[in-house]
This record gives structure tokens, sequence and C-alpha cells, in this order.
């Protein structure tokens, strides 16, 4: 017989990763419209760790349980749902919409005005068993475990918008991903590949350059190096970089916009680094630059990236798993930028 509490993590306050805690909870029930899945794992993302420092005049749901992504195997279904039937594996799609607005039925949801982003805007997937909107979850495919299911979500989609929807990149273009060890990174390096990209990364230790020329860039470089620049531009033939890809910020946005070629696109899903934007702006206008803004991306788009993973196209770089009960060590790692890939929390190791 299923047992009647769960485990969970809520974050109470602000803080370091102390302050997650590990609670008891009567095990949900799903409503109408709703799938309950029993987890078998969750990744962490960047975003876990300002949901759980706080940011400044920003207002988060606490308490709250963190965790945007997730897989593990539905066990039961609300009122009206038809499937996935218990015993589909599945992967989270980590947001919601309302699905009635023009952006969603224009398959843009991520523009919706009631766009949530499960573990910052309503609870998420760190506990034993959750409790989605049926148009939350999608089957896992039959090659990808737990560990790969629960670290593709976010990221890329994230990559995928930016890539594919921002900066149009079109096979041939030269693509510089910065931070390549990281999950958004690890992503966006590969679907460049696979849309045809000629790729360059950055990253700033051996293991993580490593990492980047293992998953197919063309050429890696120290972004600690005051040289980077140079053999940037050298590698590209001058200034002829199509695309920037980011999350750094401040610290890259300067070289970023001179290694760009005449009608480059940054694009950028964060700002690790620093919040404020200043650079010359005759060097935006003399070359025609743009710069692009990214979040999350079409919930839609994560089926292709399914599918992609499923042939072996694309796959989820996983750095280490942590027990449910090291969540906070889990959380540490990431927050030190030790991480080569997504730092992954086991939940349930019977859900396979």
């Amino acid at each position: 017989m299923p047992k009647d509490t769960i485990r969970v993590v809520r974050i109470h306050e602000h803080g370091g990763p102390e302050v997650l805690r590990i609670e008891d909870a009567p095990r949900p029930e799903p409503g109408p419209a709703e799938v309950r899945v029993r987890m078998g794992a969750m990744a962490l993302n960047h975003l876990d760790v300002w949901v759980r420092r706080g940011i400044p005049g920003v207002r988060f749901p606490l308490p709250v349980v963190p965790g945007s992504d997730g897989a593990g195997v539905v066990d039961a279904l609300g009122a009206g749902v038809g499937g996935p039937v218990p015993g589909t594996r599945v992967f989270v799609l980590p947001a919601t919409s309302c699905g009635r607005c023009q952006a969603c039925l224009s398959g843009v949801d991520n523009l919706c005005a009631e766009y949530r982003i499960l573990g910052e805007h309503r609870d998420g997937t760190a506990a034993e068993t959750v409790v989605l909107p049926a148009a939350n979850v999608a089957p896992l495919p039959d090659d990808v475990d737990m560990a790969g299911g629960a670290s593709f979500g976010l990221s890329f989609l994230t990559a995928w918008q930016m890539l594919v929807h921002k900066a149009r990149v079109v096979p041939g273009d030269r693509v510089l991903v910065h931070a390549a060890a990281s999950g958004v990174s690890t992503a966006g390096l590969q679907i460049a590949r696979h849309l045809g990209a000629i790729v360059a990364a950055t990253a700033g230790t051996a293991a993580k350059r490593a990492l980047a020329r293992k998953l197919g860039a063309d050429l890696v470089v120290d972004y600690g190096a005051e040289s980077w620049v140079d053999e940037v531009r050298d590698w590209a033939g001058g200034p002829e970089i199509d695309v920037v890809f980011d999350h750094v910020g401040a610290d890259t946005l300067a070289d970023s916009l001179r290694v760009l070629k005449r009608g480059g696109r940054y694009v950028f899903c964060g700002s690790t680094s620093g919040h404020e934007l200043a650079t010359d702006l005759r060097r935006l206008f003399y070359k025609n630059l743009e710069i692009l803004g990214s979040t999350m991306g079409r919930r839609g788009d994560l089926f292709r990236i399914a599918g992609l993973m499923g042939a072996g196209r694309l796959r989820p770089v996983v750095d280490r798993a942590f027990s449910l009960d090291k969540i906070s060590d889990a959380h540490r790692r990431l927050e030190a930028r030790q991480a080569l890939g997504k730092v992954v929390v086991t939940i349930d190791e019977d859900v396979r």
C-alpha cells in the first residue's frame, strides 16, 4: 500500500544551503486535470540557488518546494485525465501557463502573463511525490534513465529557445558558447552542433575545457586568459562570430561584442556575474548588433528535444548524483561552480 506521508524539501526563509529543510507532508492527491508522479530524480539549476538565497526586490511564495526539473513514474490520475497511464515513465515540463490566452494558443506559452516556473512561483520537484497538471509531464524516452530525464527540461528548453528562436542559428554559423560546462551551456553546445554550427567555447578549468571538446567544440579557450579574445578572433578569421551564447553577463559582455561580426547576435539567459549592462552603444549600431534576452522557452519544443534525446542526437550531461538527504551538499557543489554538467538529486532509487 502507498504510504500516507512523503518527504519534501522546503525553503521557509532565504539563506545558505542550511535553510533547505526535509519535512514530512501528506501524500498529495491529484485533482481534475492533474497527475501524480512518484519521483525518481530531480536536478538542480542556478534558479534553485537564487530562490534559496533570495533576490532583492523579488518576493518568492515561501515556504516553497524547490526544483524545476525531474523524472519519475505516474502513479495516479485525477478526474478527467486519460493519460499518461499509471506506470508510464515521464519527465517534467518545468513551467505552467494558463493555456487559454493568445500567447498560449499561439505556441509561445513562455510569454503568457500567468507563466509560472516550478520551484520558483509554485511548488516544484524536490519531493518523493508531486502532483502536476497533466500537461506538465511527457513520456521519457526508453534509453534515458531517471538521472538523465531529470537533467534536460529547463536547460535544454532554455538553450533551444536561445539558439533556434532568438539567435536563429543556421548551418555554418560560428557560435561562441560561454561557461561551456554549465547545464545550459552543455545543452547549448550540443544544440548548436545539431543545427550545423561551428562552435567555439570558453571554460575556466582544464576539466571543463575537456568536457567542451568531448561535446564537440571546435575551439576551446580559457576565459581567464587575457588572450582568449585574440584566440577566438584568429580562429574565426577576425571578428566573425555570428552568435554569442551567454549566461555570465557583466564579465563577458564587452569582449563578446568585440568578437561578433557585423550583424551578429548576442543572446543571453542570465547574468551570474552581475546585472548591469555597460557598453559603448556605438559598437551596437555601427556593427548592426543584436542583444537578445531570453527566458525559458516553448513547452512544445521539449517534445522535439526528447525525441532527439531518444535518438541519441542530444544527451543530458550529468555531473554527479546526491541522495535527497544530501541536497544541501548538492547546492554547495553547484554554487561553488564545481559541477561538470547537471547536479542531480536521487529521490527514489526504486523508480527507474
